[in-house]
């Protein structure tokens, strides 16, 4: 309940931030992901014409999609749709929803595809602000295509979107989510 409650005031809050300082609303991961926050229907254009996005993975629940584009505007963009539907401010994504993100993320993953450093099959991973439920599951799909450790991809993250925020809860889905599905290195 005080998440829905406190959709609107946090969604106004970011767009201030992304207008008052230097946070970005969307910020390139790696050649194939960007992360970003909810994307308004002119951010969404922007993001198929100038980042070459063919995919999108939400984490918003419904009631969040009602400004910004769902499955039906995205498939009309010729983009691909999954919705991870996870609560925000105390929820972190389970481990299916991570397993089956990452997954749909790697289908768009193709390095034969890359010019200057940017996939022409890129994925947009978004939550509301882009500093949370989306951020565990970009850091899972970085640990498993980078074969890095929480604390590595979360760096990378971070230096590339400063502003994510990870709380205890990210930080064990990531554990977990590297014990099950991320191979160590042979010693």
């Amino acid at each position: 309940m005080f998440a829905r409650v406190s959709f609107y005031p946090t969604l106004v809050y970011n767009v201030i931030m992304e207008r008052l300082t230097p946070r970005q609303w969307y910020n390139r991961i790696d050649d194939t992901v960007i992360l970003g926050a909810l994307p308004f229907p002119h951010i969404a254009k922007e993001l198929v014409e100038k980042e070459n996005v063919k995919a999108v993975v939400s984490m918003n629940e419904d009631y969040e999609l009602f400004l910004a584009h769902d499955a039906k505007s995205w498939k009309d963009l010729g983009v691909s749709f999954l919705q991870l539907a996870t609560t925000d401010i105390f929820a972190t994504p389970c481990q299916e929803k991570l397993i089956e993100g990452v997954k749909f993320i790697n289908d768009f993953v193709d390095p034969k595809n890359v010019k200057n450093g940017i996939s022409t099959t890129s994925v947009y991973i978004h939550c509301k602000a882009g500093r949370t439920r989306s951020a565990t599951l970009v850091g899972c799909y970085l640990m498993q295509r980078y074969n890095w450790t929480p604390e590595q991809a979360v760096n990378h993250m971070k230096e590339k979107r400063p502003h994510i925020l990870m709380h205890r809860k990210q930080w064990e889905a990531l554990e977990i989510f590297r014990k099950h599905n991320i191979k160590s290195p042979e010693k």
